[in-house]
């Protein structure tokens, strides 16, 4: 089996839920719970694959505060390789506090913090040669290591033989491809979500938009849809084919919902599979995640989820 190295961020998730209105200033509302979670793109990723049955290894940075030995202590107890992970006493670990409604849907406040100076130079490309696919994930939110080196390292990455995929957040600066671009050349799958697709893409439609992701050299592209599912065009093909999510009941909160989607992706990938059956899974891996508070909770083993998908296709 192929083992998965997950670069980004990791984010403490400080959870307020249920919020119906803000309090006015210098007044308060009442809430259910305030908890805190395991959070950020590349954490929820390699903690996932590791549920899913997949060795996973992290790079990022944390400071030397609470929330970093916090997120250490549960990456090391879920068997996760954390030697590429940095600590650094000059800032603190990334934080957000998450709200959640009544209908999971949910707003942040965010403190990108240690995520802002992970940088190339933060790898331990020795420990990235024993992972045979790289997984960026938190572009966007990485203020160093976004743009120039982001393609250096996915380049390097090429070089060493390693699959490559890339996912992104929501790019507040506006700035979208004129960040990622240059990395396009060197990235094996792109997993965006549709609505970081069309600024990216400036297109609306889901062929037209990876039609410019691989006329910049995307290889293959994969596109989250929420509700409707996902969108997957491969190499050579004209036009892509959309598979529908699988549906769920209970919908307690969608934080981690892409991520999941994406680690399911890499662990059908990791065991070999088909890239269709890849696909699927991680579409149910993303309506299991739904179903639990936080960014991994959710996430069952690997044969719970495939009996689960087996139940649900009859």
């Amino acid at each position: 089996m192929r083992k998965v190295a997950c670069v980004g961020i990791l984010v403490a998730d400080i959870i307020v839920s249920t919020v119906e209105k803000y309090p006015e200033k210098g007044k308060l509302e009442n809430v259910d719970a305030i908890t805190v979670h395991n959070g950020g793109n590349a954490m929820t990723a390699a903690l996932n694959l590791r549920s899913l049955g997949v060795e996973s290894a992290i790079f990022g940075k944390v400071g030397n505060d609470i929330y970093g030995n916090y997120l250490n202590d549960i990456l090391v107890n879920k068997e996760v390789d954390v030697r590429g992970l940095s600590h650094d006493d000059s800032v603190q670990t990334s934080a957000s506090i998450v709200i959640l409604d009544s209908s999971g849907e949910r707003s942040f406040f965010h403190c990108v913090g240690a995520n802002a100076v992970f940088s190339v130079d933060d790898v331990d490309f020795s420990v990235l040669e024993e992972y045979d696919m790289v997984f960026v994930t938190g572009s966007f939110l990485l203020s160093r290591f976004d743009g120039k080196e982001t393609m250096e390292f996915l380049k390097k990455c090429k070089e060493m033989g390693k699959t490559t995929f890339l996912d992104v957040c929501w790019d507040a600066s506006g700035r979208w491809g004129e960040l990622l671009d240059c990395s396009m050349p060197y990235i094996d799958y792109f997993m965006p979500s549709i609505d970081e697709a069309v600024n990216i893409a400036q297109k609306s439609e889901p062929d037209e938009i990876a039609q410019v992701f691989m006329d910049k050299g995307v290889k293959n592209v994969i596109i989250k849809l929420g509700s409707k599912g996902s969108y997957m065009r491969l190499a050579g093909q004209e036009k892509g084919t959309v598979y529908p999510c699988y549906k769920v009941e209970n919908v307690v909160d969608t934080t981690g919902a892409g991520d999941s989607f994406c680690s399911g992706f890499l662990a059908g990938f990791a065991r070999g599979e088909s890239l269709e059956d890849c696909i699927k899974f991680a579409n149910a891996t993303g309506a299991h995640c739904v179903q639990a508070k936080g960014a991994s909770a959710g996430i069952k083993d690997y044969d719970t989820i495939k009996s689960f998908m087996k139940e649900r296709e009859k």
